[in-house]
């Protein structure tokens, strides 16, 4: 009886430790200058967009689609591609802030999936973003419509 208790015991302790969910950290620390409305405004010299289509099709903007800062084109997945394309924009962001005299991270990434995108094309940017280091990006599911019509044009 006794034995059959210890095996209970150790049965719901195991259990118990492999039913604890495992958490990828995102590394999204909260810093920030509160109420302060040109603090918190983005800077569009910082965000890089990276549009996600099917057939493994990946295109690439940097700042606004409207003005964009770097015109969009289509790149390829891999340390050759979107990875050295990461890592030179990173660098750029980071030369301009220390030439404004200001601390900045590097570049903001907005990740657009679109419908039709393969889920391990996802993965594999996000993979991106741990190997190059950005710790700032973030996942979106809307698309405007000249977005839409660069995913159809190229």
């Amino acid at each position: 009886m006794v034995s059959v208790s210890f095996l209970l015991i150790i049965f719901f302790m195991l259990v118990g430790e492999l039913s604890k969910p495992k958490v990828m950290d995102l590394g999204n620390e909260r810093e920030g200058c509160g109420s302060i409305v040109e603090c918190n405004k983005p800077d569009e010299n910082r965000i890089m967009t990276i549009i996600l289509g099917d057939n493994n099709k990946l295109i690439t903007y940097s700042g606004l689609l409207s003005a964009p800062i770097e015109t969009p084109k289509e790149v390829e997945y891999g340390k050759n591609g979107i990875r050295e394309e990461l890592i030179r924009r990173n660098r750029m962001v980071l030369e301009y802030s220390a030439n404004l005299g200001k601390y900045e991270r590097g570049v903001q990434v907005v990740i657009k999936p679109s419908k039709k995108c393969n889920y391990g094309n996802l993965v594999d940017i996000l993979d991106e973003m741990r190997i190059t280091g950005i710790n700032s990006y973030a996942i979106v599911d809307y698309y405007t419509p000249e977005e839409e019509n660069l995913l159809a044009i190229k």
